[in-house]
């Protein structure tokens, strides 16, 4: 028998129905984060409430380091990035999740992460080039992820 997650009232990351979810299983789920400055921008999200890495135990911190591991590969493999950047902050949402985000030279915040202050536009072109990208990567996110559960 399958439990429900851990839940905390008022948690967005407890509460998130997102319509890019590509991956969901008792345990994390994977999302497409609709971010028009960084398409393929994606969010590792663990199910349960907790704060961070240290609260799991050592075969769910392995599984949710795979599953990280499984979407970088996926995002470089659709995305073609300069360079991929993977991190886990929690500071406005304490909730466990990693964010794994293409960058690129060209993209608004670079080389700086992407919560800093912009420092050009991206060309629309380009960014409505790297959305199209989208299904492509929705595709291999599943494929990487049902390969992996």
């Amino acid at each position: 028998m399958t439990r429900s997650p851990i839940r905390e009232p008022g948690c967005e990351l407890c509460d998130l129905a997102a319509p890019m979810t590509v991956y969901a299983d008792g345990k994390l789920s994977v999302i497409v984060v609709d971010d028009a400055h960084y398409p393929g921008f994606c969010r590792v999200i663990w199910r349960d409430h907790v704060r961070e890495m240290s609260d799991l135990a050592r075969e769910d911190r392995l599984l949710l380091n795979e599953a990280v591991y499984q979407v970088e590969q996926a995002v470089r493999e659709v995305m073609a990035p300069a360079k991929v950047n993977v991190a886990s902050l929690g500071n406005v949402v304490p909730h466990l999740h990693w964010h794994v985000i293409p960058r690129y030279t060209d993209d608004a915040h670079f080389p700086a992460p992407v919560w800093a202050a912009a420092v050009r536009q991206t060309e629309p072109d380009t960014l409505a080039a790297r959305r199209a990208l989208l299904p492509a990567l929705a595709d291999a996110l599943a494929r990487r992820m049902n390969q992996q559960g």
